[in-house]
Formats: C-alpha cells, structure tokens, sequence
C-alpha cells in the first residue's frame, strides 16, 4: 500500500534503502532513486515503464554538489545557475564517470538542477548521494502535480508519496544544454525562452528527437490524457466539424458555449500564463477523468509559457 506522508525522514530511509520514493518540486512530482544505485535505478524505469534510452534529470540540494557529478562547469552554465537555482532549471553538462551510464542513457553528458521546493531540499539535505528524479507518472501519461495524482497512478506499486502539496509552476523545468558556441533549449519549460535570454543572449530551440533524446521530454507523443486530444486553433469550428462528439475544452481565460461540451477547464480567468501553466496538468487529469469522446484545448498565445504550455498540448494530442 503505498503511503501519502510528509515525514521526510521516513522518506530518506526509503531511499537509503534503495526503493523509490514519490517526492514533490515546484514543477511536478518525480519519482526518485539514488543515482548510484543501480537497483534503484531500474526500479524507476520499471514502475514508470520508461524506455532506458531516455535520460533521467539529477536532483541536488546545492551547487556544491555539481563537482561530485560534473567535469566542467562553463561560464554560460554557471551564469543561468546562479539567475535561476534552485529553480525550474535543468542543466545538461559533461559528467564525470562516477555518474552511472543507466541515469545518461549511455551518454557522456548528465542532466542536473536544484528543485526549488522546501520539502525535497529538505530531503536532499538528509541523503549522502544525489537522486534521479524522472516526474512520477507512466511513461508517456499527464504529469502528475498533485500527491493524489502520483497515488492514483502508482498505488500498491510504490512505497510513499512524500506529500508537498500543489505545484507552483506545475510544467516541468526548461532544460538547457551547450552545443559549441551556441546555448539550447531541449525541452521548453516553467522558464522561458524570453526570461533566458534575458541572461545570456540568443538561444536556439532543438527540442525534439524521437531516437537517443539529448533530454527528456523530446518524444513527439508526451504528457499524453487516455481521451483522445486536440489543440486547433478555433473550438468553434471543431465542434461543427464534428457535431457527434462529447467533448471537454481545455481554454486560456474565455468560455465557450455549446451542447456538446459537457466542461470547460479554465486555466486563467485573467489570462496569467504562470497561472494557466501552474493549472494545466491538474485540468487535463480532471478532463481525463470524464469519459469523453474527446478533449479540445485551444492553442495558447505562443510566447513566454505559452510557448510551453503549447509544446506540451501539442505531444498530448500527438
């Protein structure tokens, strides 16, 4: 049975113990592991049924830690580090060999950030090695932001959720990497383009690669509901396109009205794109749960998070 508690210590002695525990950031919940043991490892890739060719994000308590995991820490790294840690930040960096090739997916370089969440720092703190911490759903399912999300997906089958309650930014964080001379975003985020570049200049956007990813969250299908799911650029004419459907609509800030639509997620009365972002997973769990012919979101502004929150409607509906 698994526990939902917000007993870190209990936590800790968990993952001391090699198994996997649900732990809480401020982008989504991640199921965590010790990096450097291989039984923990495995038994991430087994409950979230996640292919092995796809890296896993290092979660640490502190720059300190980044020489124990890193061979080099550029000038440009170390700029967005110290504008955006602890933070929805992930940094892809070359990793020393101690860094176990099942966390890389075999590659030379190694996903890394510092969550800001008071709990899972907390927790950190507690714990002599750093964890992997891929988000705490199956692969390929809605992130979960919530410790009722990870319970429902993984009950029985883990042996804690640590419960930090509802995530503040609630999209996973924007990953970085360093390819030559140019700064790239592998996976868009709780950070955006806009607030990176603000700090280091021009940034290229690669963020998506169907065979060995340089970072997770590349695959075209992602975050995906079990109802199938569309993003158009006007609900209107989806719903006479196809008069048959129940649907539920998936929207910014303005409701739209029609027999079919059985409900409507609001992520932002006042149009907030943090607040959209923030609501996102949480309304595609609900909308999933309703037994619909189908779910319709409506393409958000595509700047700032709306970028973000674009890029992963658009792999749910993939």
């Amino acid at each position: 049975m698994t526990t939902v508690s917000n007993d870190i210590l209990k936590a800790a002695d968990i993952l001391k113990s090699e198994d996997v525990v649900a732990i809480p950031t401020e982008t989504v919940y991640g199921l965590a592991g010790n990096i450097f043991s291989e039984k923990a490892i495995k038994r991430i890739f087994e409950v979230k049924q996640r292919p092995h060719f796809n890296p896993l994000i290092v979660h640490l308590h502190s720059i300190e830690q980044i020489e124990e995991i890193v061979e080099e820490f550029p000038e440009q790294a170390q700029l967005l580090a110290k504008h955006f840690w602890p933070g929805p930040l992930t940094l892809i960096l070359k990793k020393k060999p101690a860094v176990p090739d099942i966390v890389t997916a075999g590659k030379d370089t190694v996903a890394i950030r510092i969550p800001n969440h008071p709990v899972t720092l907390n927790l950190l703190k507690q714990l002599p090695f750093p964890i992997a911490a891929p988000s705490a759903n199956p692969f390929n399912r809605i992130s979960p932001t919530r410790a009722a999300h990870v319970e429902q997906y993984f009950k029985h089958i883990i042996p804690m959720v640590l419960d930090g309650g509802e995530c503040k930014k609630g999209i996973e964080s924007t990953i970085v990497g360093f390819e030559k001379d140019e700064v790239v975003i592998f996976r868009l985020g709780s950070l955006s383009k806009e607030e990176i570049e603000q700090v280091i200049g021009k940034v290229k956007i690669k963020n998506k690669k169907e065979k060995a990813p340089d970072a997770p969250g590349m695959l075209a299908k992602h975050y995906s509901p079990l109802t199938k799911t569309f993003l158009v650029d006007d609900i209107e004419k989806f719903l006479k396109e196809n008069p048959e459907m129940q649907i539920g609509v998936l929207k910014f800030m303005d409701i739209v009205m029609s027999p079919q639509i059985k409900h409507v997620e609001l992520l932002s009365q006042n149009g907030d794109l943090n607040e959209a972002a923030a609501n996102l997973y949480n309304a595609l769990h609900k909308l999933d749960s309703l037994n619909l012919d189908a779910i319709v979101a409506e393409k958000f502004p595509n700047h700032g998070l709306g970028q973000s929150i674009n890029d992963r409607l658009k792999r749910a509906a993939t």
